[in-house]
């Protein structure tokens, strides 16, 4: 401290317990700001803005977005958990909770001789207890029903079926949203529409070009005008017929991504020029029709054969209501893509984690001297944040596991035990692994400093 002072007479240092308290107790605060937003049955937050807008939610990444946050600890945290959501989806919430609630556990044992590093071994755990399972269409289903419950459920796990391709990673960018308010909806008898269509998707503009070579035509009397101009309107009219009465040519001003989307939904390829043109570069669709909204129109293109590109229409009365449904697309399509990926899932409604507690509590046995408390803080963890605050619910709950070796749960609708896996509730087993990863981690981390100093170099305000 003494050479840091003479460095820096103007340096802040915080030592030893006091630099643990302070790390402990701003952890601490996040964990409160978000514990009661954890799970479906969780309370929603309200966020203002310095502008007066209001947003209600309860996705933690959200929150953790929006949140003003200064303090140093909390924001290493408040980026950690964003990691997890930008990784897999989902876990924001649970990864703050589990690192507070692991600091908070340390604290009682770090006077005892802690040495966090050995939680570290508990993630060793975690590959006995995933399930594998074939990634049949009722799997996802019942994945995301954890996510959200309304009929959204299969159109989230088509759209993602649709897109999928073996041998290629699954690309969630190739599913798009796009949002409809009530209120801008116009007479909708008034479509325009083509079936059976072929489709021509060409990066080419049909805008009139000015020619540079220069023509006309000549005559010398009214009559040959007249037979003239009668063989110049049925030639373009033949050409006309000839092209159109089997394509439809569709040109988008967003660049090739639109395009891109287009041959992976109806087929075909996106050609330059009409100089080699021939059916082979044709795309297909059952139907094809034009929807005015307000001021805008927009072309739906239905009945693609195998498409490996989709779109997701979201209709809603406002803005806010638009927001919260992508939002929950957008975790639904996570999780889905995650189940896919991984081929295996993990019970849910905190079944591993009571089954996790148990295992850490069992290895401590096995473990010597004062690293015990390591491996028994983290179960303390895992067992608090099973999806229920009530103490005997809990006990309930460990005790069924304990006597039937089955992976128990809790019903968020009764309180009480039931065996996960029997009642179909499953989560992502990518998540639950980054999540207890990140959460050792970065609490590890955490526990190991001794000092924060504030030394910088000062802004000139200062």
């Amino acid at each position: 401290v003494a050479a840091v002072k003479l460095a820096n007479p103007g340096a802040e240092v915080t030592r030893s317990q006091a630099a643990l308290a302070v790390n402990i107790s701003a952890a601490r605060g996040l964990q409160d700001v978000l514990r009661t937003s954890l799970g479906p049955k969780g309370a929603l937050k309200m966020l203002v803005s310095g502008t007066g807008d209001i947003k209600l939610t309860k996705d933690g990444n959200i929150l953790l977005h929006e949140m003003q946050i200064q303090h140093p600890t909390v924001s290493v945290i408040a980026k950690v958990a964003a990691s997890q959501d930008h990784i897999t989806g989902d876990g924001t919430t649970s990864n703050v909770l589990i690192i507070g609630e692991l600091l908070k556990q340390a604290n009682l044992y770090i006077s005892e001789g802690l040495h966090p590093r050995i939680i570290i071994k508990a993630l060793e755990v975690l590959e006995e207890i995933k399930v594998e399972k074939e990634m049949k269409r009722e799997i996802p289903l019942d994945v995301i029903i954890c996510c959200f419950h309304t009929l959204l459920l299969q159109s989230v796990v088509d759209a993602v079926l649709a897109i999928r391709r073996s041998c290629y990673p699954i690309d969630l960018f190739m599913v798009e949203i796009v949002e409809m308010r009530y209120k801008s909806e116009t007479d909708t008898h008034m479509k325009k529409q083509v079936q059976d269509a072929f489709i021509l998707i060409c990066d080419v503009s049909l805008e009139y070009e000015k020619k540079e070579v220069s023509s006309g035509f000549f005559y010398k009397t009214a009559e040959e005008k007249e037979k003239l101009v009668k063989v110049s309107g049925t030639l373009s009219e033949k050409e006309k017929k000839k092209e159109i009465s089997f394509c439809i040519f569709h040109n988008q001003s967003e660049g090739d991504t639109c395009n891109f989307r287009l041959t992976l939904a109806c087929g075909g390829l996106a050609i330059n020029s009409f100089e080699d043109l021939n059916e082979d570069g044709l795309g297909h669709a059952g139907l094809v029709f034009e929807y005015s909204l307000g001021e805008e129109k927009f072309t739906f293109i239905e009945d693609c054969v195998n498409p490996h590109s989709v779109t997701l229409l979201v209709k809603g009365p406002n803005k806010h209501t638009l927001i919260q449904i992508k939002d929950t697309i957008r975790d639904g399509l996570c999780a889905v893509k995650n189940a896919i990926e991984d081929g295996s899932v993990v019970p849910g409604a905190g079944a591993v984690e009571v089954a996790l507690a148990e295992a850490l509590i069992n290895y401590k046995h096995s473990v010597q001297g004062r690293a015990r408390l390591g491996v028994q803080a983290f179960a303390d963890v895992l067992a608090q944040n099973s999806g229920y605050d009530l103490q005997e619910t809990l006990i309930k709950i460990q005790t069924q596991h304990a006597e039937s070796k089955e992976l128990v749960g809790i019903d968020v609708n009764t309180g009480e035990p039931m065996v996960a896996a029997e009642a179909e509730v499953w989560d992502n087993y990518c998540v639950k692994k980054h999540l207890f990863h990140s959460c050792t981690v970065i609490a590890t981390n955490i526990l190991l400093v001794d000092e924060i100093m504030r030394a910088g170099m000062s802004s000139p305000k200062d």
